[in-house]
């Protein structure tokens, strides 16, 4: 029976029917998985911001560009996919990593959908500790977009 509410206790489901937890061994051994898997995420997203960086794709805080002007004869929404139309390798690795880093949130949500509270700290801590490792050092990942609006 699926929980819809947060337990605690050994026995769990996690992802799918073949990876079920029934001793403290097994347990414990996937939520080091959990939280090895999540601090990975956190290295993929910082290793994509590198990318994007390296490849030209982010701007520097320092470097904001200034709006275009009234006269310019291209459509305002089309300019930055002709800027970036030379250099689609590169886009195409950032939207592979973009996918893979995706795939790896959502996994990781479902997860924490079994509503175990030990995969769901297992996860947390694992997001932190990733961020801590591979994140906060250097302020990479402030990027800016090209429309300041948050919703879009």
């Amino acid at each position: 029976m699926m929980h819809m509410t947060f337990y605690w206790g050994k026995s769990a489901t996690i992802l799918f029917d073949g990876w079920r937890t029934a001793t403290w061994t097994g347990y414990l051994l996937s939520l080091l998985a959990l939280l090895l898997a999540a601090a990975f995420y956190q290295y993929l997203e910082a290793f994509r911001i590198r990318v994007k960086l390296a490849a030209g794709g982010g701007s520097k805080p320092s470097s904001i560009p200034p709006p275009a002007s009234s006269g310019d004869a291209r459509a305002p929404l089309l300019a930055p996919a002709f800027a970036a139309a030379g250099r689609w390798p590169a886009r195409v690795v950032e939207a592979a990593l973009f996918g893979v880093n995706s795939s790896l949130g959502y996994l990781l949500m479902l997860a924490v959908m079994s509503f175990n509270g030990g995969v769901f700290v297992a996860v947390v801590v694992g997001l932190a500790a990733g961020y801590l490792v591979f994140r906060s050092s250097d302020g990479e990942d402030l990027l800016l977009v090209d429309n300041p609006c948050a919703c879009a």
